[in-house]
């Protein structure tokens, strides 16, 4: 007696074969489903000529007009919310190279229809289907390790880096990228730096005070640690009203070497704290340059007679460039970290930029001017040279 011939529906043929590609082993997938090998190559030959919902020899039940006109407008209606919702979630593929397109089309082909893909991205969908059997390629493989790596850094960054900065944390790493491709991986996964938006002015320079000359005159090339400092001051919107943040940075290695934050825009609650905080810190035995702008606080007697000894420079009434690097700290930090938070107390405030100061600008964080290394390795690399000479 001959053995039944076993019986398949549609759907279990399809997805036997979604299964195969999914797991990329044929052998495996007829060993566990109790099929010939040669019955599943059949089905996934038939689904790339007519379509993974197209098997033929099936035939279609018999509709009433109604039935097949409600059906018909049901097609469309998904035609058309398929077409809609594909570049949603594939408009960065469309700028891509075809291997990228198909590892779209793989990573969403149960949720959208192969052949409705491969008709946005304008590839073939034979050319999908054996992209399949064959595997993926050198260079897929490295853009999905790429990929891990770079959303990994973009994290990391709290959002903030852009393709050159996250190239350069890939070369510490390891891996090989040019800074194109990079970014061509980040529009793929929407990981898009965040962006300066114009903020208002905290300077007060209509005053009786006294104005340093400008020593620096835009110049911000230094030699050494503590031979040049700049401040720059800018505000914190919290529940509880402002808050006014001061910063002094060594030019040397662009590190905040001394901060305040206070509840207003005194003397005594901006520039002397973060003065006392900055000297404090360091060890000054030469020559020090404070470069400001000329804010009455900068100008006052109050921290004049607490900055002798020292060199005040000053730069130009209403020229930001002028005081370019701490105006631009201020700028960074509130793209990157103060925009993004909601503080109701103070306190709140006060501790966040703690963090960010501590944990992350002054030792995380990679600076372009330092040759995209971070302060501790700029440092490093600036002694061993000193202990080579």
């Amino acid at each position: 007696m001959s053995k039944p011939k076993r019986e398949y529906t549609t759907e279990s043929e399809q997805k036997a074969v979604e299964l195969s590609y999914a797991r990329g082993n044929a052998a495996e997938v007829c060993r566990e489903l109790g099929l010939n090998p040669s019955v599943l190559g059949r089905w996934r030959r038939e689904a790339k000529k007519y379509g993974e919902n197209s098997f033929p020899g099936k035939g279609n039940p018999k509709l009433t007009e109604e039935q097949r006109e409600i059906a018909e407008l049901k097609k469309k209606l998904r035609d058309v919310e398929i077409e809609r919702d594909i570049p949603k979630k594939g408009d960065g593929h469309l700028l891509l190279g075809r291997q990228e397109k198909y590892r779209f089309i793989k990573h969403h082909r149960f949720k959208f229809p192969v052949g409705k893909m491969c008709k946005m991205f304008k590839v073939s969908k034979s050319g999908y289907y054996n992209w399949l059997d064959r595997g993926p390629s050198k260079r897929w493989s490295e853009n999905e390790a790429l990929t891990v790596a770079i959303r990994g850094i973009f994290k990391d960054s709290f959002g903030s880096y852009g393709a050159p900065r996250i190239r350069e944390e890939l070369l510490k790493r390891g891996y090989r990228a040019s800074r194109p491709r990079v970014a061509r991986i980040m529009r793929a996964n929407r990981l898009f730096a965040k962006r300066k938006r114009k903020s208002g002015a905290t300077t007060d320079s209509k005053h009786d005070y006294p104005i340093a000359p400008n020593i620096l005159d835009r110049d911000f090339t230094v030699h050494r640690r503590n031979q040049v400092w700049v401040s720059d001051m800018t505000y914190i919107r919290t529940g509880e009203g402002w808050m006014y943040l001061t910063v002094i940075m060594d030019l040397f290695h662009r590190k905040v070497v001394g901060w305040s934050m206070g509840k207003t825009l005194a003397t005594a609650d901006t520039i002397i704290p973060a003065w006392k905080m900055a000297v404090r810190s360091n060890n000054i035995t030469d020559r020090l340059v404070f470069h400001s702008d000329r804010g009455s606080q900068y100008a006052s007697y109050e921290f004049t007679d607490i900055l002798k000894g020292y060199v005040q420079s000053m730069g130009r009434k209403g020229n930001c460039w002028d005081n370019a690097v701490a105006e631009s700290f201020s700028k960074s930090l509130k793209v990157e970290w103060v925009y993004h938070q909601n503080y109701n107390f103070r306190s709140e405030a006060e501790l966040s930029i703690f963090q960010w100061i501590g944990t992350w600008y002054n030792r995380k964080r990679i600076h372009p001017t330092l040759h995209y290394k971070t302060i501790g390795e700029f440092e490093n690399e600036m002694y061993n040279q000193k202990s080579a000479a």
